[in-house]
């Protein structure tokens, strides 16, 4: 059985080598100017150095590059590709249009990894894409575990799937926060804790807490409750899916380090014999619970749910 590759967001080079030896794969880095939700900023000397460490350790750097790029930016992007081919990156990911012509130009062998967040919900699209030439299209959270096996089993590029942390509800290019932070409505208000990044748009009906933060992107909302399916990996790496991804943005390094090991001992005792990974899988859950904010709720995300036409 082929093992996929557990890809982990660091939010610093000080991640890189204890994410490599918890058992990482790979890893995605980038600087906000490129990049959509980054766990951490990394410069284009810090690529460098992650790019140096990882590839010591036997493991990949993918640059993010899947920002929404307006005009006054796009001219940048052969340049930021070029860097990143010089860099020995892994592969690059992009969803605007504009970095696939760019790269065609400036780092024509370059992989890239096809990212749009929330259209990659069929497998015709992945495959256009890969036409294209995207090698991997990384799927949105939306779309439940039948369509993700039927995907992987009709896509001709690899396919990505986030496996654990939060994702992106909502963004917008504009600077909410900024420009209504004051505005309190009846049934939703801006909670600001104490820690200025520690802000939370709270749906009192609901009873949920949605992480909002802004940056030079515009404005984030992240889901209230973080995926979690340690426990449910077996129809996925059944059907051959390419690469399960731990998301750690707004978690703590050791958070990160700590899942990824407990990711990695659920993949490695599913190709060793199914039946240890249904006795263990339980426990394994329960440790990530253990040491899971009381703020982030764990929950199955969309993988269950029923699709409805």
């Amino acid at each position: 059985m082929k093992k996929p590759e557990l890809l982990v967001t660091p939010t610093s080079i000080e991640d890189i080598v204890p994410l490599a030896d918890a058992g990482a794969d790979a890893f995605i880095v980038g600087e906000e100017r490129y990049a959509l939700r980054l766990a951490g900023e990394f410069s284009r000397e810090d690529v460098l150095e992650a790019i140096r460490l990882s590839h010591a350790k036997g493991k990949k750097v993918y640059v993010s590059m899947n920002a929404i790029f307006h005009n006054e930016k796009v001219e940048e992007l052969a340049d930021y590709l070029a860097f990143a081919k010089d860099a020995g990156a892994d592969a690059v990911i992009f969803g605007d249009p504009a970095v696939l012509m760019a790269a065609r130009e400036a780092a024509p062998t370059m992989k890239l990894h096809w990212n749009t967040e929330t259209t990659a919900t069929n497998w015709y699209t992945c495959n256009y894409w890969g036409r294209k030439g995207a090698k991997r299209a990384v799927l949105a959270r939306e779309i439940n575990m039948d369509a993700i096996v039927e995907i992987k089993e009709n896509a001709e590029v690899e396919i990505e799937v986030q496996v654990h942390g939060m994702s992106c509800m909502f963004q917008s290019k504009r600077s909410l926060l900024g420009n209504y932070f004051l505005y309190q409505g009846k049934e939703m208000e801006i909670e600001n804790a104490r820690l200025e990044k520690d802000m939370f748009l709270h749906d009192k009906e609901r009873g949920n807490k949605y992480p909002i933060f802004e940056d030079s992107n515009g404005t984030h909302i992240m889901s209230p409750n973080d995926i979690c399916i340690i426990d449910e990996l077996q129809d996925m790496m059944d059907a051959g899916v390419d690469s399960f991804k731990i998301d750690g943005i707004l978690k703590s390094p050791d958070y990160i380090v700590e899942v990824t090991r407990l990711y990695r001992k659920a993949i490695d005792l599913y190709c060793e014999d199914p039946d240890k990974y249904e006795d263990a899988k339980g426990e394994l859950l329960e440790r990530i619970e253990e040491i899971q904010p009381p703020s982030r709720p764990l929950d199955t995300g969309f993988f269950f749910k029923e699709t409805v036409y």
